[in-house]
């Protein structure tokens, strides 16, 4: 079974995503006319002021809070002291590398799942690119197989993950056994995941602007504190990521393993393009009422998940003066640098934000795993709780695992489902392009932008009229 995920890890990172993800990413920032950038002040329009729902949907604040409640999680802690690693400093670079023409990625992604959405049982909007590559694709079958490895993905395995992290940070903290640390986690989360997506939403809501500004301020202060040496650490990533500079960080020693590992752990921190933030997006109620806004909301996501949070991270270990080593990694390389920045309250920190930022990353996993079942099983209930059951039993199980092994089957499953959704993302990137064109177009007219399908007849067969008539 070990062979197995080795060679499928091989096949995705060694030759088809650390280049489509890249190349992808590239083609659309081209495609949209380099949107990211030209229209940054739209990211923030489309959230400020965005209260509004209905009751079939959440608010495009809500769900940005439930798509950062999955994207800043332990890849932001773990996964950066990772990357570090196993990469040296230039990972950092190449994570930026891969935001930055992510926000494209996620800006299609996101917009597609809102232009294709569908009224679920009990009238909750509910998408995503199953949706679009049935509905806009004509190909229920592989949003079937992406719906799985969703499942599977973030469903099971990412929340074994984001247990791991958790289990990891207690124990060096407080000493208490791994197995019941899973246990108090799988019963706080089932409290909130029995409640459906209308109760994660609202937890989020309240949680992760807290989470992540607490973090953010922490390392202003770092920053500040330090502020003399910061050019140099930021100078030390720029030159590592082209080999112009080593260093002694691991195994790190080359571009490629800069870049390998700085894309590797930058989609698993910020998920541009692998299909996952557009399940919570289609849930929101747009506003404006545009599938474009919720495109716009969900860049905004990657840029503070990698530029923001990332980096934070990874500016406080470089400043540090740690060293990472085979015993020094993952969030005991992070708590290790926060250690020599505030002393004994440094380990606290880190372990209180672990949790915080996974905790919150598992119930936001389940939001996105519960859309695929949806999809799959109809609304069926009795298969709902089956997740439910199996997202705690996970949260259990990868609590007492060792971290390379979470981390390989993360990798495996996440390259199913990114191939998949990258594919259908660009084979749609036609529609995108029309739907942001009538956005931009309605804005430099003045008007407040509001999509009918009955403008666009060669996109309209599997858009819902109902929603966008």
């Amino acid at each position: 079974m070990v062979w197995m995920i080795d060679q499928l890890n091989t096949i995705f990172w060694g030759y088809i995503l650390i280049y489509g993800l890249l190349g992808v990413g590239l083609f659309l920032t081209i495609r949209l006319g380099f949107l990211q950038f030209r229209h940054f002040g739209e990211l923030f329009r489309c959230v400020i002021g965005s209260g509004s729902s209905d009751k079939d949907g959440i608010s495009p604040f809500q769900a940005l809070t439930v798509s950062l409640a999955s994207r800043v999680g332990t890849g932001n802690i773990t996964g950066v002291a990772v990357a570090l690693t196993q990469g040296g400093p230039g990972a950092i670079f190449w994570m930026w590398m891969v935001a930055l023409v992510g926000m494209a990625t996620a800006y299609a992604e996101s917009m597609l799942a809102q232009l294709y959405k569908v009224h679920g049982p009990g009238g909750m909007y509910r998408g995503g690119p199953a949706y679009y590559i049935s509905n806009g694709l004509g190909m229920p079958w592989l949003g079937a197989v992406f719906s799985v490895a969703l499942i599977i993905c973030f469903g099971l395995i990412f929340n074994a993950v984001q247990a791991n992290s958790i289990a990891e940070a207690v124990t060096g903290v407080t000493g208490v056994n791994k197995l019941w640390i899973g246990l108090g986690v799988a019963v706080l989360s089932g409290i909130i995941i029995f409640g459906g997506i209308p109760k994660i939403a609202r937890v989020a809501e309240f949680v992760v602007p807290f989470m992540a500004g607490a973090y953010l301020l922490a390392a202003l202060w770092v920053l500040v504190t330090n502020f003399s040496e910061v050019p140099g650490v930021l100078g030390h990533i720029v030159k590592n990521a082209f080999g112009i500079e080593q260093a002694a960080w691991g195994t790190a020693g080359g571009i490629m393993a800069a870049a390998l590992n700085g894309i590797k752990r930058g989609l698993f921190s910020n998920e541009a393009g692998m299909g996952s933030a557009p399940n919570i997006a289609a849930v929101a109620t747009p506003n404006p009422h545009h599938p474009s806004s919720q495109g716009f909301v969900q860049a905004l996501g990657v840029f503070i998940d990698t530029i923001l949070v990332c980096t934070a991270t990874a500016v406080m270990i470089l400043l540090s003066g740690v060293i990472p080593s085979e015993s020094l990694t993952g969030v005991a390389l992070t708590q290790a640098a926060l250690g020599e920045h505030f002393g004994g309250f440094g380990h606290t920190f880190v372990a209180v934000a672990i949790f915080f930022f996974a905790f919150t990353s598992i119930i936001g996993n389940y939001a996105y795993a519960e859309n695929a079942v949806i999809f799959l099983g109809h609304g069926n209930p009795t298969i709902v709780t089956a997740l439910r059951v199996g997202v705690m039993a996970m949260v259990v199980w990868g609590a007492m695992q060792a971290v390379k092994t979470v981390f390989d089957f993360a990798d495996a499953s996440m390259g199913v489902m990114a191939t998949i959704n990258l594919i259908a993302v660009v084979l749609l990137s036609g529609t995108v392009a029309a739907v942001t064109r009538d956005y931009l177009r309605q804005r430099a007219d003045g008007r407040e932008p509001e999509f009918r399908v009955s403008d666009h007849p060669g996109i309209a067969p599997g858009v819902d009229r109902g929603i966008w008539g």
